[in-house]
């Protein structure tokens, strides 16, 4: 019903039929589970990003963080190295109180390259959590997530990247790249 509503709105505006489907309402990214969330996090030097939570199958609990630092990064070699996932990947807005578990690794999302590092959390209230940091360079440019929960380090760094890979996502993220 939107769908026919929305087509009939763009031929009156004398916009094709190609362009009326455009005006609907997108579905949500193609990872199932993930819901959007308010930023949660006070305003800093970076812009606000978005902020999704997993619910259900292996992520469950799951919360990802994602904004884009423009002008953040090495312009030549992007992320270096894992010193560098800790200084920008976010997880000291969850936390001031994070350790790396082991060296991070090489991955790519779309057109960027970066590291991903898992992480142990000591939260406010004690309790403790895992996560996930994650650094991707476009020439200067950065993308960083932070999954963080109390499942498995190594499960929600595969839940974030395969959500991250999404086309939504992946639109978003250029576009947020880009300014816009």
């Amino acid at each position: 019903m939107r769908r026919a509503a929305a087509i009939a709105a763009a031929v009156a505006l004398g916009v094709s039929g190609v362009g009326a489907d455009q005006l609907v309402p997108q579905p949500a990214p193609a990872s199932a589970g993930w819901r959007e969330l308010a930023w949660p996090f006070p305003r800093d030097g970076w812009p606000a990003g978005r902020a999704f939570r997993c619910e259900g199958g292996g992520c469950d609990g799951t919360e990802l963080y994602v904004r884009a630092k423009r002008g953040f990064c090495n312009c030549e070699g992007g992320v270096a190295d894992d010193d560098e996932v800790d200084r920008v990947a976010d997880l000291d807005l969850i936390t001031p109180r994070f350790a790396a578990r082991a060296p991070g690794e090489a991955v790519h999302v779309g057109g960027m390259r970066g590291r991903a590092r898992a992480y142990d959390l000591a939260m406010a209230d004690g309790a403790r959590h895992t996560a996930t940091g994650i650094a991707l360079s476009r020439r200067c440019d950065l993308v960083v997530a932070a999954a963080q929960g109390r499942g498995d380090a190594n499960a929600m760094r595969h839940a974030a990247l395969v959500f991250l890979k999404t086309p939504e996502m992946k639109a978003w993220m250029m576009s947020a790249l880009d300014g816009k």
